[in-house]
Formats: structure tokens, C-alpha cells, sequence
């Protein structure tokens, strides 16, 4: 255990200081959490939740009239789910949509990073929400925090045999990555209190946990759906006949970045070398500790993996890497990506069953006076003897269908409209957003409750130019922080002030290249009237498969990203 001086840790972020003091995790937390004058955590003790899954909020909506009435904000948590590469059981799915219904907003998000939303839990009712996300084996704790987040993975359904086993991989990655303190059982479920005589020990991540969050992906190629080279590690399946070989690596990936500060941008991974897939977890547990001894921990802006790479190099990763190893890895293998999107509707898989992969915009699911959504998943769940699978892109398969099931979800499909999909356009198909205003402490400009109004009006200009079925990626945040990969978006818009965007263009299809910004701190009519021309030069200029961000490079629009670092030139 690393133990610093009071002068050594003077140098380090405040948050730092959080984690010497926190006895792995504790805090205060138990005594905030029995506190009745405060809707709130105290001020450490609100660093100290993320590592458990939860974020203190507060409805901003509500911010500046609480204000003039002198009253507290309207203290709120949200809380977040792990499920590594995104899979459930109808029994879980069940229990999740229950615990909504009875302890939150009524709605379910599903997250970029394939893991599970509530919001709108208050503190009185956080204990008994995360002792009942416990009892339905799934659990929250890293889903935030300075440590290895939840792990994602494709669902590929057309590659079932060959997906099962990677998927075990990312299970037992997340496993293996997952803090070892017993703080969270004690605090949330009332298990036996640490002794003051023994110590908690962390033989991964060390008393001061890592510099910021870490993020890893397992993808299987064609399919790029997890933007794997976003991940601050990823693991690229080769395989051989449907037999799972072993992993490319790639390391350094992360998108977020901050208005006015070039020092600050988003980073595309490299891939370093190949692994069999009997070394995953000893790869995947050197590179965390390589971020945990070298990482910056000293200015949290920079204090990511992708910075730490910049700063010494790939080649000295590849050196440290070999050397902690024991072994060096082997060049990389070839592989291909050809898309970054959900297939949607009916799949067929293998063992005689199906998967349907239902749309669901900006992943928040909930039931409207006009489209039950919520209710019709409920039901689906109920009749269903096979999983759930949470996509990277915010979409929801209803996984491993049997024949004998099939025709039963299929009418319930229809019967509460989940099977719309063919009335979407391609646009829409591919689009994501961030939650943003009114929880997220951080958004600068709506996200989720805004993008689908000026989808409305952007799928008129793609059906007047014919475009209406092609797949182009446009992704919207409120702020830079990246929740929805919107710098890897064919057109992304990132929240600049209420009302305002930065507008981007020119990513890649398949999640290879970042885009550049085109026009910043602009409307929706400023936005209506750039987009415009240039979708209807692409639909009479492109050629034959032609991605719309690869056109906008070809026509001059934008200068193609090759590094991180020309993300601002």
C-alpha cells in the first residue's frame, strides 16, 4: 500500500486527497446517508459514491426557483447498473423495470456503455434501491469512478457460437478489474463492518484507486458497434473458423475534451500487438496498474490514459507492457471493421434461435400516452426464455428467441408498436444523445429531450434529397465529456450554451476516424442552414458507397483527423 506524505499529496488533485482519507471507499458515507436536514451527501462523501455506482444530482429545471424560495436544490441521485457486455436476464430485466417503477422516475435509460440508468432515487430511498438491484444479482458498484468502468461487448447475434465465448472474456474481465473492497457490502447491503484491526487491501488499484476513469471494450469483427477505439483498452477477437484465437490490444482511446483548451482533446486507441486468449486478464491487469503507478494525478484534465500515452509514447507502453509481462506480445493480426451500427429487427442465430433488436431513442425507455413502451417490454420479458442484451448504441436486443417463442413476441412486438422500425429513417436509426439537462450537473445545452425535435426537421431535408435509408451517424451531448461519442458522429453537435452547438463533421463510418469541427456556437436555424446544402450535394455527388463522412472530407468541408492531437488545428 503506496503511503504518501502530507506534502506529497498537497500536489495532487483535491480528489485525491478524498481517496487517501477514505478507509477504501467508506468515507462518511453511512452517517450522510442517515442525515435528514440535507437531501444531500456531504461534499467528500459525493466523490466517494461514484466508486458505488451513483451520482448526487439535482433537477436544474427546478435550480433557480429553489433558489428565490431559499430552499435547498432538489436533490436527486442517479444510479447506475453494471452489465458486463450488456446482458440480462428477463428476470433481471423484470426487477429493473419494478425497482424504476417503485423507487425512481419511472423510466429506464440505457447507456452508451451498455449499463443500466435510474433516476430521480432521493437519499432516503438509495439504500433500499441498491439493496434490491443486489438481490437480482446484478450490482453497481464501479459503475463511476476512478476505476475500470462497466465492460462492453458486441452482441454480434449473427455470430453466436464464436460471441459467447468473447463475452465470457468480458464477464471475467470486469471480474477481475472489480474494486475488492468490501465497503459496498457493508454500506448498501449490511454486511459484517470491517474490523478497525484489519485493513482492506486493493491488489489491483492500490489505496489511491486510478488517476480517472478507465474504460475498456471487446469487440468482434465486422462489427465495430462498442467504438472500440474510444476505450482506453480494447480487445479485438480473432478468431478462426468461430473459434476464438486470442485479442488484438489496443490502448489510449478516450473522447472527451474542454471547451477553449487545446491541451485538452479526444484520442483515438492504437493497436500494439496480439495476445492469446489465455494471457486477456494479465494484459488487461498490467496495462490498469501501468495507469495506476504513471498516470497524471496531479491535474485532472490530463489525467487520463490517452494523455499518458501522448506524453511518453506508444512505444514506451509497448516496452512497459512487455516488460511487466514477462513475455512480448506479437504483432497485431489482421482484421476488418465495416460498420458501428445495430442491426435491427429479426436476426437469425444459432441453436435454432432469434434476436430482435428494437429501437430505442436515446436509450430511454419509458411509456407515453400514445407509444407503451415500457409496458410492452414488461410483458415481452414476462413470456421470454432467453436474455436481454443492452447495445453500445443505446438499443435494446431481445436476445436467443426460440422457435417455439417466436410468433408470442412477435405479436407482442406489434401490439405495442416495437416493431416500427422500417418507419424510421436511417438518420434516426443511427443517432444517440447524452441525458444533459435537467440532471446532469455538467451540460451546457439540452441533449435527449431537444435532438429528436431537430431529427423532425433534418429527415425533411434527407427525404427531399433521397437520402432517407442511408445510414449516417449523427450523435448529439450537451457538453464535451463525450457521453455519446458525439466526436465520432458523420455529424456531430457537442453543447455550447442553452440553445448553441458546435457542429462537427467527417468522422468515419466505422468508429476509425474522429471528425473536425465545421461552425461553432451556432442555432437550429444556423445548423438547418449548413446541413442543408451539404446533404444535398452528397446525395448527387457521392459515389456508390460513399459514407457520408467521407465525403464531407473529399468535398473540402473538413480537414481529415489523423491524431488526436489535429483535432483543433
Amino acid at each position: 500500500m503506496i503511503e504518501l506524505t502530507p506534502e506529497e499529496l498537497s500536489k495532487r488533485a483535491e480528489v485525491e486527497r478524498v481517496k487517501d482519507a477514505s478507509h477504501y471507499l467508506r468515507g462518511t458515507l453511512v452517517k450522510s446517508l442517515q442525515d435528514p436536514l440535507t437531501g444531500a451527501l456531504a461534499d467528500d462523501d459525493t466523490q466517494l459514491c461514484k466508486y458505488h455506482g451513483i451520482y448526487q444530482q439535482d433537477d436544474r429545471d427546478l435550480r433557480e426557483e429553489r433558489r428565490r424560495q431559499k430552499l435547498e436544490p432538489r436533490y436527486q441521485f442517479m444510479v447506475r447498473i453494471r452489465a458486463p457486455g450488456g446482458v440480462c436476464t428477463p428476470t433481471q430485466w423484470l426487477e429493473v423495470d419494478r425497482i424504476a417503477n417503485t423507487w425512481c422516475n419511472k423510466t429506464i435509460r440505457l447507456t452508451t456503455r451498455q449499463a443500466y440508468q435510474l433516476h430521480g432515487v432521493v437519499k432516503r430511498d438509495l439504500k433500499q434501491t441498491i439493496a434490491e438491484i443486489n438481490a437480482a444479482l446484478l450490482d453497481t458498484i464501479a459503475a463511476c469512478g476512478d476505476v475500470n468502468r462497466n465492460v462492453m461487448c458486441n452482441p454480434n447475434p449473427h455470430q453466436s457460437r464464436l460471441h459467447q465465448e468473447v463475452y465470457e472474456y468480458a464477464r471475467r474481465i470486469s471480474e477481475h478489474l472489480t474494486p475488492q473492497t468490501t465497503a459496498y457490502h457493508e454500506i448498501w447491503l449490511d454486511q459484517e463492518l470491517l474490523s478497525s484491526s484489519r485493513q482492506d487491501e486493493e491488489p489491483i488499484y492500490g489505496k489511491h484507486y486510478l488517476p480517472r476513469k478507465f474504460k475498456i471494450a471487446v469487440a468482434i469483427p465486422p462489427s465495430n458497434d462498442v467504438d472500440l477505439f474510444a476505450n482506453d483498452l480494447g480487445f479485438i477477437a480473432i478468431a478462426e473458423d468461430d473459434r476464438l484465437l486470442g485479442f488484438n490490444v489496443s490502448v489510449g482511446g478516450g473522447l472527451s475534451m474542454t471547451h477553449g483548451d487545446i491541451e485538452t482533446y479526444p484520442r483515438l486507441a492504437d493497436v500494439i500487438g496480439y495476445c492469446s486468449k489465455s494471457k486477456t486478464l494479465q494484459v488487461a491487469e498490467e496495462i490498469v496498474k501501468i495507469q495506476r503507478d504513471v498516470g497524471d494525478r496531479t491535474h485532472r484534465k490530463h489525467a487520463r490514459f490517452k494523455y499518458t500515452i501522448e506524453d511518453r509514447g506508444v512505444d514506451w507502453l509497448k516496452f512497459e507492457l512487455n516488460r511487466r509481462l514477462g513475455w512480448d506480445m506479437e504483432p497485431p493480426r489482421p482484421f476488418v471493421f465495416e460498420h458501428s451500427g445495430d442491426r435491427y429487427g429479426w436476426v437469425e442465430g444459432a441453436n435454432d434461435t432469434w434476436h430482435y433488436t428494437v429501437f430505442i431513442q436515446n436509450g430511454r425507455i419509458l411509456d407515453t400516452e400514445d407509444y407503451p413502451m415500457m409496458t410492452g417490454l414488461r410483458e415481452i420479458a414476462k413470456v421470454h426464455d432467453g436474455d436481454f442484451r443492452l447495445t453500445a448504441n443505446q438499443n435494446l436486443m431481445i436476445g436467443q428467441v426460440s422457435s417455439k417463442r417466436k410468433p408470442v413476441i412477435d405479436a407482442l412486438l406489434t401490439e405495442y408498436r416495437l416493431a416500427d422500425v422500417n418507419q424510421q429513417t436511417g438518420l434516426r436509426l443511427n443517432s444517440m444523445a447524452c441525458v444533459a439537462f435537467p440532471t446532469c450537473g455538467l451540460a451546457m445545452a439540452e441533449s435527449e429531450r431537444y435532438f429528436p425535435s431537430l431529427l423532425d426537421k433534418l429527415e425533411l431535408v434527407i427525404k427531399q434529397a433521397g437520402l432517407e435509408h442511408d445510414p449516417i451517424l449523427i450523435r448529439m451531448t450537451g457538453c464535451p465529456n463525450g457521453c455519446a461519442r458525439s466526436v465520432l458522429g458523420e455529424i456531430g453537435f457537442i453543447g455550447k450554451a442553452p440553445g448553441k452547438y458546435n457542429l462537427y463533421l467527417g468522422a468515419g463510418f466505422y468508429g476509425q476516424r474522429l471528425n473536425k469541427l465545421y461552425r461553432e456556437n451556432i442555432n437550429e436555424e444556423q445548423v438547418l442552414a449548413e446541413l442543408t446544402p451539404i446533404l444535398q450535394r452528397y446525395a448527387l455527388e457521392r459515389e456508390a458507397g460513399e459514407r457520408f463522412g467521407d465525403f464531407v472530407i473529399k468535398a473540402g468541408y473538413v480537414k481529415e483527423v489523423a491524431a488526436g492531437k489535429d483535432f483543433h488545428l
